[in-house]
């Protein structure tokens, strides 16, 4: 497991029966988590003193019950990035802090490239990944097929210091965009690819991860450049494990372009056990 390295203005305090104790900056929440299958003792004293439960219906989907005043919106800090975080439907945030471990990597990756380097990032929500990049000195497409994420991400952008940095926000369907971007003959040089586990398009199009992951990869592949440097694909979905995307990316990338394929859960850091809560997978290929 690669598990986040530490924040500052996130902490998984506690989890235990389905749900996690978390702080957000000064804001401490309760959300519920499927991988929380423990019933540990809930002994950390802010579980009786947060500011918010996100609490599930029986008839689907939930809310949001506050036990104190909550901003709308405020600020959390990793590294020199600034992201607005806020309490959305469905028990989000706008931010998934165990990715800090790919940030990190793509950073490193960039810097150390000694060119430039042209980034896509699909599915790419409110931009952590691609203000990564940009910081490190790349050029970036951001794609996503929601406005208002896509809004939110220039906000992040604007509050880390990379409001003017290269980049093209991108408001379209994520496919159809790299369907397009391979007849208009487009090379890059890293991809990131955070798909839904899944979802409808504009026209009912029903979008599952698993059926369509292995032809978007197929697809990314035939945007990569002469000199290709790193995929990643991260999944939030139970059934698709880790090792199922290193098989499909080893069939397809490190075939074709040579390199090597890892991937492994990521996880954060659970501060009253020091155990790691698994939140999902990633797999990176690599030359």
């Amino acid at each position: 497991m690669r598990v986040a390295p530490q924040w500052e203005d996130y902490e998984l305090l506690d989890c235990s029966r389905g749900e996690r104790l978390e702080r957000w900056g000064g804001v401490v929440l309760i959300r519920p988590d499927p991988q929380v299958i423990w019933d540990t003792p809930r002994k950390h004293p802010l579980w009786l003193d947060a500011h918010a439960r996100y609490e599930r219906s029986s008839s689907g989907g939930g809310a949001w019950k506050f036990f104190k005043s909550v901003p709308q919106k405020w600020t959390v800090q990793y590294s020199d990035c600034v992201f607005r975080i806020g309490t959305m439907g469905f028990k989000h945030t706008g931010l998934f802090p165990e990715q800090a471990s790919n940030w990190d990597l793509l950073r490193k990756t960039v810097s150390a490239a000694g060119r430039p380097v042209r980034v896509l990032n699909l599915f790419a929500y409110t931009g952590a990944a691609t203000i990564a990049c940009l910081k490190a000195g790349a050029s970036v497409v951001h794609v996503d097929a929601s406005k208002g994420m896509t809004a939110w991400a220039k906000e992040n952008a604007a509050l880390s210091g990379a409001a003017g940095f290269d980049v093209r926000w991108i408001v379209d369907d994520c496919a159809k965009f790299v369907q397009r971007e391979i007849n208009r003959g487009s090379r890059y040089d890293i991809i990131i690819m955070d798909p839904p586990s899944y979802g409808r398009g504009p026209n009912a199009e029903v979008w599952k991860l698993e059926d369509k992951l292995y032809e978007l990869f197929s697809l990314c592949c035939r945007l990569m450049s002469g000199d290709p440097m790193m995929m990643i694909i991260n999944s939030y979905t139970a059934g698709l494990s880790a090792s199922t995307m290193a098989y499909i990316a080893a069939s397809l990338a490190a075939r074709r372009f040579g390199g090597s394929v890892s991937a492994d859960e990521l996880g954060l850091k659970v501060t009253s056990s020091a155990l790691a809560l698994p939140c999902g997978s990633s797999c990176v290929w690599s030359r």
